[in-house]
């Protein structure tokens, strides 16, 4: 699993949310056509007419909600590991990782979450346990602790299980400076959890995906990740900020594959907290494109104040509101995603 990406075609259900739409029945915030309540009728001879407009649009996307969880994606023949990185704060890494998690876990896949970020973000929006002296990834850096011993499973969703990250994790990044070989230990735990591999050894109870989540710094957790890795997810908000720190971040990139893990490479990129009404948006997007090509998911991620409440009930996105512009959208980018396939 090393070298560049593999060509692939795609062809997602919403239009390319990348470039604003002329049309004035085509929502720029999604590129899904708004209905009205007699359209929903005429569409779909299972939505109830009698209803209001507004319960109409609703009943329309839990039906569309529940027709797209019936078409799961097939499996990977061996696991799939991402680094969901960034050294900024504030694009959407934590939200991305739990919602593409979550929206994996829909699609049919097994799922692990590692939550490396001392905040434990990850770990509170996808309900898990994860007070100060919880077993979790801490013990496993610092400890030796085995992978399997400290994984919990996510409540709301199925097949989706976490490695949660507690306050103790703080202090891990001193306290591993003088261990031999502190940069590998996340990967030799994840090698050793039954779970992971090809299908011929690890059996159907494999996972399909490790999403490691990382702290927005480029420190000795972020390293192991990096190391960890086959794969890595950068996600990119669509303002000029988020691209000054981009250049450094691939550099350690380069170091990490020269020296550490030659079969890293940067297989994704997600466009998050997309505003099609704004040119700087519409900009970087294109600044991007241009730049990565086909490494850039068709799918970008519009600003949601939905995907922002979910954490707060302890929930992504995927369950708080599975029909909203937020949830689709990470939907699309889970199944373009799972489509692509493994780097070969």
């Amino acid at each position: 699993m090393s070298g560049e990406p593999t060509e692939h075609t795609y062809d997602p259900a919403p239009t390319d949310v990348s470039r604003e739409t002329t049309d004035p029945d085509v929502s720029r915030e999604t590129g899904f056509a708004v209905r009205t309540a007699a359209d929903l009728a005429a569409y779909d001879p299972d939505i109830d007419t009698h209803q209001t407009p507004l319960a109409a649009a609703a009943q329309q996307s839990v039906m569309m909600r529940q027709g797209i969880q019936r078409q799961p994606v097939p499996r990977p023949a061996a696991t799939r590991v991402f680094v969901v990185a960034n050294q900024k704060g504030g694009v959407g890494k934590t939200t991305s990782t739990v919602n593409l998690a979550a929206a994996l876990s829909e699609l049919g896949q097994r799922v692990l979450v590692v939550d490396l970020d001392p905040q434990g973000n990850a770990s509170t929006a996808l309900n898990i346990e994860h007070r100060q002296g919880t077993p979790g990834t801490y013990e496993v850096l610092v400890e030796g602790a085995d992978l399997a011993g400290v994984v919990q499973s996510c409540p709301d969703c199925e097949g989706l299980d976490v490695v949660p990250a507690t306050i103790d994790l703080a202090g891990a990044e001193i306290e591993l400076v003088s261990v031999v070989a502190r940069e590998g230990r996340l990967k030799k735990a994840i090698l050793a959890h039954p779970k992971v591999g090809t299908a011929a050894d690890a059996g159907d109870q494999r996972y399909d995906y490790v999403l490691i989540d990382c702290p927005p710094s480029l420190g000795l957790l972020t390293l192991n990740a990096l190391v960890a890795g086959a794969e890595m997810l950068i996600p990119i908000q669509a303002e000029y900020y988020a691209l000054e720190g981009l250049g450094q971040l691939l550099a350690t990139v380069d170091m990490v594959r020269a020296h550490l893990n030659p079969d890293l490479a940067v297989s994704t990129i997600v466009l998050t907290m997309y505003d099609a009404r704004t040119r700087l948006a519409a900009g970087v997007a294109q600044e991007v494109r241009e730049h990565f090509g086909d490494q850039v998911l068709k799918t970008a991620i519009p600003r949601s104040v939905r995907v922002s409440e979910a954490p707060s009930y302890g929930q992504t996105v995927m369950t708080y509101d599975p029909g909203s512009p937020g949830a689709l959208s990470y939907l699309e980018a889970a199944r373009e995603i799972a489509t692509r396939g493994s780097l070969s």
